[in-house]
């Protein structure tokens, strides 16, 4: 069966863009929003669903006692770094896809180019690397480089903006943790 590849490329230029805001508004309303999401479906929500039962599974089946409440007391923290850095890696998709679907034509000095050469662009233009040796020569191609340029500041920034305040409420969290373990006549954790 033969498909047209004009549709194919709308296609995955659309799940591109999905991808892109699916990102964008999940990041925004468990970041910027101050009150709890009540979204059933949420990317952040579902990452934190499976990651924690692999992580309490592989924990709960591999150590005990003292070890295991230390290592599962790591999944907060370390749960947070591989959320942002899947956010991250979800845009650079998303506009790796818009990229490629464009069909801009890119100035390289690698042949031939692929996905994977847009991808890179993606990757580089997110994080403000701009190395300059892979550039779009269409005007779309260099307006989404420029939005996607804009978009990686502003989410990066964002994101470290965010940490001292969640560092300071798990602090809070394990200030109270502390005091019910010494109401509760059970030992400290172990650090």
């Amino acid at each position: 069966m033969v498909y047209n590849t004009g549709y194919i490329t709308v296609l995955i230029g659309a799940i591109g863009v999905v991808l892109i805001l699916i990102v964008l508004g999940d990041a925004f309303e468990t970041i910027v929003l101050p009150r709890r999401v009540t979204r059933p479906m949420s990317l952040a929500r579902q990452f934190y669903r499976y990651t924690w039962l692999s992580w309490s599974a592989g924990v709960r089946s591999i150590f005990s006692g003292r070890r295991q409440e230390a290592l599962l007391s790591w999944y907060g923290s370390l749960s947070l770094l591989l959320l942002l850095i899947l956010w991250a890696t979800c845009l650079v998709i998303g506009f790796g896809l818009v990229h490629w679907a464009s069909g801009s034509i890119i100035k390289t000095q690698y042949e031939p180019v692929d996905f994977g050469t847009y991808l890179y662009l993606s990757g580089t233009t997110f994080f403000t690397l701009g190395l300059g040796d892979v550039v779009p020569a269409t005007t779309f191609g260099r307006a989404l480089i420029s939005f996607e340029a804009g978009m990686g500041f502003g989410f990066l920034a964002l994101v470290i903006g965010y940490l001292p305040v969640l560092n300071q409420s798990f602090s809070r969290r394990e200030v109270t943790i502390s005091l019910l373990d010494e109401r509760a006549g059970s030992p400290p954790y172990c650090r």
